[in-house]
């Protein structure tokens, strides 16, 4: 498993087998997407969970490697952790 998934999964409170819901969608996320790409090095410091959000395959093509999506992404992404925190 590669450690931006074990990130995700240890802070959002999830094992590997649970079913994880797209942070957009609702539909089973698939793919643990960096909001801020981590580059073709694969820098290490952006796998922490505040970059980190779990999407289905079809909101990780639609909104993922675009741009202009990313503040709607992060803004998204910071409610769900302050809703996981108030739990």
């Amino acid at each position: 498993m590669k450690n931006h998934t074990k990130v995700y999964l240890k802070e959002m409170n999830y094992h590997s087998t649970d079913w994880i819901p797209c942070e957009m969608c609702g539909q089973t996320a698939t793919d643990i997407h960096h909001i801020d790409a981590r580059g073709m090095g694969g820098s290490k410091e952006k796998d922490v969970i505040e970059n980190l959000m779990g999407l289905c395959r079809s909101c990780h093509l639609r909104y993922g490697d675009r741009k202009d999506e990313k503040a709607m992404l992060r803004v998204t992404h910071l409610v769900k952790l302050s809703q996981r925190k108030c739990k």
